[in-house]
């Protein structure tokens, strides 16, 4: 029985050593900046990324309306003027 006990108390105390351990690692981590340095890296990544997809969002809606209005010229339709559908709203002025 003592035995027993005892051999819960070790591993009670391994136990407390090693979350001891683990958490004055992350202490020293988030002390030395390294945390909020991996945040801005990654955080820059996010940035470059969206721009990147917002060119080739960009990219795609002009060939887009280059291949309409080039239909359209085939067809012998003009393409109307840039904002020219947004002016009309349904009463005059």
């Amino acid at each position: 029985m003592v035995g027993a006990l005892a051999g819960k108390a070790a591993g009670l105390v391994v136990s407390g050593l090693a979350g001891a351990v683990a958490y004055d690692g992350v202490k020293r981590v988030a002390q030395s900046g390294a945390v909020r340095s991996a945040a801005v890296t990654v955080t820059s990544w996010g940035l470059l990324g969206a721009r990147a997809a917002e060119t080739g969002a960009e990219r795609a809606r002009l060939a887009t309306a280059d291949i309409v209005s080039e239909a359209r010229g085939r067809i012998g339709e003009q393409a109307p003027a840039p904002g020219a559908a947004s002016t009309g709203h349904g009463h005059e002025h």
